[in-house]
């Protein structure tokens, strides 16, 4: 008797274990690493842990307005083929315009699977996605020509790649869609390599 009161302790003592091991978070995502100023230190912050989950209002807020964020990008860089001097620049700008097209169509593919439009940005209207250019500044844009449509371009770009990585992070750091965290740290990624290249050629251009 002793020794069947021994044998079905130890089952339950280990089924226990077993069930607390089960319990145990996942490791979080890894961390994002934001590019600074030229001579500042990126700074990292932690990422959210992704999930399988559903499609959440911060996912869906973030791919709908990154999608438009994408689209005025791709509206710029149409206008460089005629307009820019520099052969960088026109360089950069296809490479822009061929990574940021097939992004919008998978973030639209996310949206279209779960059933969700596009359109309706949430909380992200164009007048205030970081990096966004106004109305007035793509006037300008596309009146500028030579060297002046260089500098124009690159400061634009710059600042709206910063407003993408700023966008990118808050999504790692708050969204829970594993698919999500995937095209966001190619944006990441992508924008910020982009960054470093375009202010290279700002001190080239000067």
């Amino acid at each position: 008797m002793a020794r069947m009161w021994r044998l079905g302790t130890l089952v339950l003592v280990t089924a226990v274990a077993a069930g607390c091991a089960g319990e145990q978070p996942a490791p979080p995502g890894p961390p994002v690493v934001l590019p600074g100023a030229p001579g500042d230190q990126p700074q990292v912050v932690a990422s959210a842990e992704p999930d399988r989950g559903g499609a959440s209002q911060v996912e869906v807020d973030y791919l709908r307005g990154m999608i438009a964020h994408h689209q005025q990008a791709v509206e710029m860089t149409a206008l460089t083929a005629e307009r820019a001097q520099n052969a960088k620049l026109r360089a950069l700008s296809d490479r822009i315009s061929g990574a940021q097209a097939p992004e919008i169509g998978m973030m639209q593919g996310w949206l279209d699977t779960r059933g969700v439009g596009h359109g309706g940005q949430g909380g992200h209207h164009h007048g205030v996605m970081p990096g966004m250019a106004t109305p007035e500044q793509l006037a300008q844009l596309a009146a500028a020509r030579g060297a002046d449509y260089d500098r124009l371009f690159l400061q634009l770009m710059i600042a709206h790649h910063e407003g993408a990585v700023t966008m990118a992070t808050q999504l790692l750091t708050t969204g829970r869609d594993e698919q999500v965290h995937e095209m966001a740290q190619d944006v990441l990624a992508t924008q910020q390599d982009e960054i470093a290249t375009m202010r290279a050629l700002q001190e080239e251009i000067g």
